[in-house]
């Protein structure tokens, strides 16, 4: 059966984590909102399916998936179904249980990667709250980058299984999402990220792999890669981008 994924047009947004695991497997998915209006998509179909008054599982806000008559919401909920389904899960409760901790850490990195440049309310424009989004984004840059990615790279070392992923002995989609948050981050600070390749040599190495399989490459080349843009979560402003200079310590 056909996964129906529901997310904002125009934007990869949190949606993309969730497209990386179904490109990767070659799954058979719909991006609704991308579909003709004849064809029931469309901007207009979301909004229905949201406000859908005899569905008892409402879900609270885009994206989210349906699978036949299941709906699942929440990108990391989503993950956490898809994976076994689309063979990118771990093997083993400890290394299962480890991977939803770590798409959960993705999505706190993604929230404040979000919140640099809307750091009072998301309900304001970007322009009504510039003062402190370049505060915010200082601090991130300074403190934040190498707190998350340092971790990763800590996680990637320590892997008891190898080579090179961050859990378990392949590809998951932890993985694939590290490479989302990375290309986002290097998108919206190219002068923040540019320690990345040296302190975190591993989770370069990584995202590089990820980039590189088949599937993924395919559809990086094609119209269904939506660019990064300045509605998204990862928004390139210069104003809101500095020198990095941090480093990542051995722990």
């Amino acid at each position: 059966m056909t996964y129906q994924l529901h997310y904002w047009p125009g934007l990869q947004g949190r949606g993309e984590f969730i497209r990386l695991a179904l490109e990767e497997a070659g799954a058979d998915y719909v991006d609704v909102v991308r579909l003709p209006k004849e064809q029931g998509g469309g901007a207009g179909a979301l909004m229905k399916a949201m406000a859908d008054p005899d569905q008892p599982f409402p879900p609270f806000a885009p994206p989210f998936l349906k699978d036949g008559e299941l709906i699942i919401f929440q990108t990391t909920n989503i993950l956490a179904y898809l994976a076994p389904r689309l063979g990118l899960a771990p093997e083993g409760e400890q290394r299962r249980v480890f991977a939803a901790g770590l798409q959960l850490t993705i999505a706190d990195a993604v929230v404040e990667a979000h919140d640099t440049h809307h750091p009072i309310a998301g309900g304001l424009y970007y322009e009504d709250q510039k003062a402190p989004a370049k505060a915010r984004a200082a601090d991130f840059i300074a403190h934040r980058l190498p707190k998350y990615l340092g971790f990763f790279e800590r996680v990637i070392r320590r892997n008891p299984d190898g080579p090179g992923w961050a859990v378990g002995d392949g590809l998951t989609t932890v993985d694939l999402s590290l490479f989302q948050l990375v290309a986002g981050l290097t998108y919206a600070f190219p002068r923040g990220m540019a320690p990345f390749g040296n302190a975190c040599p591993r989770l370069s190495r990584l995202c590089d792999a990820v980039k590189a399989r088949p599937n993924i490459a395919a559809y990086l080349r094609s119209d269904r890669r939506i660019p990064f843009n300045e509605t998204g979560i990862f928004r390139y402003y210069p104003e809101l981008d500095q020198d990095g200079t941090w480093v990542v310590e051995e722990v």
